[in-house]
């Protein structure tokens, strides 16, 4: 089994626990974090650009000129692409991005991406992590107390004291455990899990 140090928040060891091998320490598989990684991106698309075609630009309803003895090409409508201020030929139309991706898929992409923070030894458990009031410096004393420079925080439960006092921190996240993705895991160098919340990924995932 893999064993990772749990902490307090004063980076005392506490205890050591033992993680399930098929959530932290299974076999990273790169192209599936990929596929992850492009379907979340793909997904938060808007895919709202838009221009007006031939058929939605205004006029157009009357010949410009009859079709012989003016000595120009042939012409059936100013909305033609080839008239300036006439429809796009082409353009881009309102459209949705995302695609399927098995749920198999994403959730062993999801243990790739939490087994490489394992792997890397950029895992940290802290038995608990509870603040009294909102405050900013609080949790950055903690933050850099483990020396980390990026982090995303997972939690096992609704935090305010903790989500709040770690919005203003640049590259700091915290995320509560049904929230945790891929994509956000890649993205920070560091992954602090509470232990509620290795519970709750075991759970879910294993």
């Amino acid at each position: 089994m893999a064993k990772v140090t749990v902490y307090d928040m004063q980076k005392n060891q506490v205890s050591e626990r033992e993680l399930n091998e098929v959530v932290f320490d299974a076999e990273v598989r790169p192209y599936l974090v990929h596929d992850m990684v492009r379907y979340q991106l793909a997904a938060r698309r808007q895919g709202t650009s838009a221009c007006k075609n031939r058929a939605a630009v205004a006029g157009g309803g009357k010949k410009p000129f009859k079709q012989k003895g003016t000595g120009n090409a042939r012409q059936g409508t100013v909305t033609a692409p080839n008239h300036v201020g006439g429809g796009v030929a082409f353009g881009p139309t309102p459209r949705n991005y995302a695609f399927k991706l098995n749920r198999k898929v994403k959730k062993l992409a999801l243990c790739s991406a939490l087994s490489s923070r394992f792997q890397e030894q950029k895992l940290t458990v802290l038995s608990e992590l509870k603040l009294d009031s909102i405050s900013t410096k609080s949790f950055k004393q903690v933050v850099d107390r483990f020396e980390l420079k990026d982090a995303l925080v997972v939690i096992d439960a609704a935090n305010p004291e903790v989500e709040l006092s770690a919005r203003n921190l640049r590259n700091v996240k915290v995320l509560r455990a049904d929230g945790v993705n891929v994509y956000d895991v890649m993205k920070y160098s560091n992954l602090v899990l509470t232990e509620g919340a290795v519970e709750q990924l075991e759970g879910a995932l294993a």
